[in-house]
């Protein structure tokens, strides 16, 4: 069913039906925009309501499905999405604009996430505790078990439109949750792809439904109680709120960063680089983790930054179906407009532009700011684009410190070959992930993830989010004394 352009509209998923409603939904292509990518729906109030109800009814099973069976389900989805690798890379490189090489290698993240579910659903172990710690408590113990938390409502971003969305369906599967996903509106193509494969691997109908909907349908998941977890992936500014309005149930939220690097003197240098390349610019930098504030000392600051120029100024830009680019659009006009006001405003500060900074159309090349103050939007709030700000520092605790002085905390990258600089960017830097000689841009899908101050609000990773999606019970044994 999957649509390419000229396609009739996708049908929406729900509770294991496939439907199509009066309200469609056009999904553009960020490098074309005369030609869509595709079509589908918004789900209608009624279609959500049913969706709902057959989440409540579908989890008097699902919590009692056997570990083994959760587990197949899961292995099943894992084997389908990699037999549809190819078609599924090319879909979300047409309506995501992601470089086709960066969209298969999130199909193949997507397999290791559902495997993983897989594996997590047939270990889900809980812990004997003695409690004969005093006299009143002899011939006790104290016996624990995870048990599955209800109906999750998922909001997953556009900018991994296929393994964000991953990151809550297959943990809600793993721990015997159903779920009411929505979607990104900008590119639902991909998921409602994959609840094909999802169709297939024999769970109750309403375990799982994919519904695109208007953002006030989405305002109505988020308050809705017979929800009993929230878990958001998107904007700061939108999650908070959400958190506000979520009543009583669990709230996951994995939101925004403003990443940043260090580069300490001793490092190697053409690792760096490399690696700041691929973390500053992957994607047109439209990813929560990417390198967006860099701190080089200044005794290899000259010639880092001279390296890195260089090798930004060879990247490609292009057609994101073309396997040689490098760097793709951004997701549409409007955050290529802001990209530009915001390095726009940074020049008129006094900042200066080694590389790029000028927009064409969606696309906005790799950019490269220096001397900027700190007060510019490139460097205090979340930028989701290709560009990274550059200071130099001769203290290593200042550069910590410098890292510190945001509103948000998500990951940090730290190169350096001195195990007690290593050991004091653990200890000091408020973040959920230090990454040491590598870019905060690393992660692999088991890792826990997750940020603190305005970066969100609990873990992903499927053990952590399984953590969240099920509640610890304790049964205490007493014998007759």
């Amino acid at each position: 069913m999957a649509t390419l352009t000229g396609a009739k509209p996708h049908p929406i998923y729900l509770a294991g039906r496939w439907v199509d409603s009066p309200d469609p939904l056009t999904v553009h292509n960020p490098a074309d925009p005369e030609n869509p990518a595709g079509s589908t729906y918004n789900a209608t109030a009624e279609q959500y309501e049913e969706a709902v109800q057959a989440a409540v009814r579908a989890f008097e099973i699902t919590r009692k499905l056997p570990a083994y069976e959760r587990g197949a389900a899961l292995r099943t989805i894992s084997n389908g999405i990699r037999e549809r690798r190819e078609e599924i890379g090319r879909l979300m490189s047409l309506e995501a604009g992601k470089p086709i090489r960066d969209a298969l290698v999130e199909v193949d993240r997507a397999v290791l996430t559902f495997r993983l579910g897989a594996e997590e659903a047939e270990r889900m172990v809980g812990e004997a505790i003695p409690l004969d710690l005093m006299p009143a408590s002899k011939g006790r113990v104290g016996i624990t078990r995870r048990f599955p938390i209800g109906p999750v409502a998922g909001i997953s971003p556009f900018n991994f439109p296929l393994n964000l969305a991953a990151h809550k369906v297959s943990p809600a599967i793993a721990s015997g949750c159903t779920i009411v996903l929505k979607p990104p509106s900008k590119d639902p193509l991909t998921m409602l792809t994959v609840a094909e494969i999802i169709d297939s691997a024999g769970l109750p109908e309403g375990a799982v439904s994919i519904l695109p909907m208007t953002r006030e349908l989405g305002d109505r998941m988020v308050a809705d109680e017979r929800f009993k977890l929230l878990t958001f992936t998107g904007s700061p500014s939108v999650g908070w709120r959400m958190k506000e309005r979520a009543g009583k149930k669990k709230v996951v939220l994995e939101l925004g960063g403003n990443a940043g690097v260090i580069v300490d003197r001793g490092s190697d240098l053409d690792w760096a680089v490399k690696r700041v390349l691929v973390g500053a610019f992957t994607y047109a930098g439209q990813v929560c983790i990417s390198v967006q504030r860099m701190y080089v000392h200044e005794e290899i600051w000259d010639e880092f930054m001279a390296r890195l120029t260089d090798g930004a100024r060879k990247l490609r830009v292009g057609s994101p179906t073309d396997p040689e680019t490098d760097v793709g659009p951004m997701v549409d006009a409007a955050a290529a407009s802001r990209t530009q006001r915001w390095v726009d405003e940074a020049v008129a500060l006094g900042g200066k532009v080694l590389l790029g900074g000028k927009a064409n159309g969606n696309f906005f090349p790799p950019t490269i700011l220096t001397d900027t103050p700190v007060t510019a939007q490139v460097c205090s709030n979340e930028a989701f684009a290709p560009l990274v700000v550059a200071f130099p520092f001769r203290e290593f605790g200042d550069a910590v410190r410098q890292v510190n002085d945001s509103f948000f905390g998500l990951q940090t990258g730290v190169f350096t070959n001195d195990l007690g600089h290593a050991w004091q960017a653990f200890n000091e830097l408020e973040v959920g992930g230090v990454i040491v000689n590598d870019v905060p841009t690393y992660r692999i899908d088991h890792m826990p993830y997750g940020g603190v101050k305005d970066s969100g609000l609990g873990r992903e990773g499927l053990r952590w989010a399984i953590e969240d999606m099920t509640e610890l019970r304790l049964m205490v044994l007493a014998w007759p004394q």
